[in-house]
C-alpha cells in the first residue's frame, strides 16, 4: 500500500500526534452522548423490499464480495451515504448546472 502524500503542516500534525503532544478533551458525558448518536445511527429497525435488475444485484454482489461485506451491508451503507450526503447524484448534478447555464 503506497504512503499517502501529506502536506508540510499535516508532517507537522502527525509528528506531534506521534510524539503523544495531544491530549483528548472528550469528556464521560460527551462520550456517552457520541455512543447513543452512534447507536442510532446503526439502528436497523425497518426493513425494505426492492425490485432491480439482475444485472445490479450481481454487481453489488460482486462488489460487495471485493469489500468482504454481505451485499445487504453495502446497499445499506450506499442508500445511507447517499440521503446523508457522503454520495452526490454527478448526472443530476450536470444536469442542473446546465439548466442554470441557459437560465443565462
Amino acid at each position: 500500500m503506497t504512503e499517502p502524500k501529506l502536506s508540510k503542516e499535516e508532517k507537522e500534525i502527525l509528528k506531534e500526534f506521534e510524539a503523544g503532544e495531544f491530549k483528548s478533551v472528550l469528556t464521560p458525558r460527551r462520550k456517552k452522548m457520541l455512543q447513543a448518536a452512534a447507536e442510532e445511527t446503526f439502528k436497523k429497525d425497518k426493513r425494505i423490499n426492492i425490485r432491480i435488475s439482475s444485472r445490479d444485484l450481481e454487481s453489488l454482489q460482486r462488489r460487495a464480495l471485493e469489500e468482504g461485506i454481505p451485499y445487504q451491508t453495502l446497499v445499506s451503507s450506499v442508500l445511507h451515504k447517499y440521503v446523508s450526503g457522503g454520495l452526490q447524484d454527478l448526472m443530476a448534478n450536470k444536469a442542473f448546472q446546465r439548466s442554470q447555464k441557459t437560465r443565462r
